[in-house]
């Protein structure tokens, strides 16, 4: 961002010394005109409409009065209903503008969770469960978490509308104002747009109360500081001049119309040796944030991507921006140059052709009044195509390959080199130590040294015989003793089985009824009745369990008593 000393900073605009603090740790010191321009209203609680191009600092605009604003009010947040919403057409806007409004959120205390599709619809759930105060969402999956009462916008104060154009664009108008119906009136509204035409108008009207209206940035394509180009090319030549730019050094993105034609063309670039790799909507948003990281951290050089997937996409460093498909509209067209030239930076914005496409390309960009260079390309070695994009030959790129591959091999030499020289160091110092034993090893057998005994891990343990018997829980407090004293023996207790249970100690024991355990008999009798269930007469026999346990079974008696004995006297 541009410094001046002229400028009125971030703590000219109203905003908390912590915020301005935070701004200036991340190099952010001086605003751009559509912040400087929208912050102080925003933060009086005005509806703020906005316009301004893409790159031009809109998330600032609107993200720092919606969070200063949320802080202040005193309000607590609870389960399933976040206090502000900013609405975004797509998942890769909405995670970027949460990365850039997070850590000033941190700061003043707010939670803040992205809610799109592609993600895990759970993990959004227990956050709004635990309470969310401020909620970035695309419309399609907000709607189907209010749908499922998951979530409730009744207690949104704030809420923030960022790329209302593309939104129109993509067909979300239904689900937006079903979204900002749902929103209390009465509360802060604030629109921010690349473009300001017939589709937004009519949301301005019906959610706006009165907004201060800003237009201080000029469209993308009347930026000083980037140049567009037309190259036309014939049909043949097309694909090797796609090649051939998008090889050049530095980061470049490569437009197509379809999804089909965004894999064809990232394959075709790869074969060609160029690190390519294809961004649209038909892929998971893993995927697509997994490609979004390597073309941020150079490991792609060229990204292809459509037109939806691409609106979103903020990467600093893109010079170029290549059309291989033509925009539909001057819309489309703005939209895909904004993707370069941004925060006052340098680019280039080149279209490739046909000729039977000559003339409607040339019409568009004569619309949105973007002024445009000709150029008649004849092959990949075109003076004017390389000084225009720092084309390279396919030889070329196919050095620079084999160059990757050789720094690759070469740090792999080198890991390997790093590993042979530790292990050798190893070796060494094991050889040392088989040669110190070897040597000690023959002074034992010449008698020099004495044989030493074998290490016990206990050497001054005493014999097990000998060891003192380690005391038990509560001895010394002197209970125990005492009651271990008196406590008789296994020898005094009439044996060491009893014979009978009638026996023993037990013999004075009082019984039911007066009736010892050993006058079973006479305490069956006292019962009453005519015998009882242990004792009585089963057709003719007479059974008294308390009678000697003897059976005749014909030429056999069998004493039960006597039995038991024998076998207690076997043991």
């Amino acid at each position: 961002m541009p410094e001046s000393g002229d400028e009125p900073g971030f703590g000219a605009l109203g905003l908390p010394e912590a915020i301005v603090a935070e701004l200036g740790r991340r190099g952010v010191t001086t605003p751009f005109p559509i912040q400087a321009a929208t912050i102080p209203d925003a933060l009086s609680g005005k509806d703020v409409l906005g316009r301004g191009r893409t790159g031009s600092g809109k998330t600032l605009s609107f993200g720092l009065p919606l969070l200063v604003g949320l802080s202040a009010d005193g309000r607590t947040t609870t389960a399933k209903r976040p206090r502000g919403l900013i609405l975004t057409p797509t998942r890769e806007l909405a995670m970027q503008v949460a990365d850039a409004l997070d850590p000033y959120a941190r700061i003043l205390g707010l939670e803040m969770k992205v809610v799109c599709g592609g993600t895990s619809m759970q993990r959004q759930i227990e956050a709004l469960k635990q309470g969310v105060d401020v909620l970035v969402a695309t419309p399609g999956r907000l709607r189907d978490l209010i749908d499922r009462n998951l979530c409730g916008l009744d207690e949104v104060s704030i809420a923030v509308l960022d790329e209302a154009d593309q939104m129109a664009d993509m067909g979300f108008l239904p689900e937006v104002t079903a979204i900002l119906d749902l929103v209390p009136a009465g509360g802060q509204r604030m629109l921010f747009s690349a473009t300001l035409e017939r589709e937004i108008d009519t949301l301005v009207k019906r959610y706006l109360d009165k907004p201060v209206t800003h237009e201080v940035d000029p469209s993308a394509g009347a930026v000083t500081t980037m140049s567009h180009h037309v190259l036309v090319v014939k049909p043949n030549t097309k694909a090797p001049v796609t090649a051939a730019i998008a090889g050049r050094k530095g980061r470049t993105i490569v437009f197509v119309r379809t999804q089909m034609g965004a894999d064809r063309v990232a394959d075709q670039l790869r074969q060609a040796g160029v690190r390519a790799d294809a961004l649209h909507g038909g892929m998971t948003q893993q995927a697509r944030t997994g490609v979004l990281e390597d073309f941020k951290e150079g490991k792609v050089d060229a990204l292809v991507a459509t037109d939806v997937a691409a609106r979103g996409i903020h990467v600093d460093g893109i010079d170029l921006v290549m059309n291989v498909d033509p925009a539909r509209d001057g819309k489309d067209y703005l939209h895909r140059a904004g993707r370069t030239a941004r925060a006052g930076r340098s680019g280039t914005v080149v279209t490739l052709a046909l000729p039977h496409q000559r003339k409607t390309v040339f019409g568009m960009l004569e619309r949105v009044d973007v002024d445009v260079s000709r150029h008649l390309v004849n092959g990949t070695f075109d003076e004017e195509l390389v000084r225009i994009t720092g084309a390279r030959s396919l030889t070329d790129m196919e050095a620079d390959t084999v160059a990757r591959e050789a720094e690759a091999t070469q740090r792999e030499a080198e890991e390997l080199s790093a590993r042979a020289e530790s292990l050798a160091a190893k070796a060494a110092r094991l050889s040392g130590e088989a040669a110190r034993l070897r040597d000690r090893a023959e002074k034992e057998r010449s008698g020099e040294i004495a044989v030493e005994a074998p290490r016990r891990q206990y050497r001054d343990r005493p014999p097990r015989g000998d060891r003192e018997r380690k005391p038990y829980r509560g001895q010394g407090t002197g209970r125990r003793e005492e009651r271990d004293r008196d406590r008789p023996r296994r020898d005094d207790r009439g044996g060491g089985r009893r014979e009978f249970r009638g026996h023993g100690r037990f013999d004075d024991r009082p019984r039911r009824g007066g009736d010892t355990r050993g006058d079973r008999a006479g305490w069956r009798e006292n019962r009453g009745g005519g015998g009882d269930r242990r004792g009585h007469d089963r057709g003719g026999r007479h059974f008294d369990r308390s009678a000697p346990r003897s059976f005749d079974r014909g030429d056999r008696s069998f004493d039960r008593g006597d039995r038991w004995r024998d076998r207690r006297n076997e043991d």
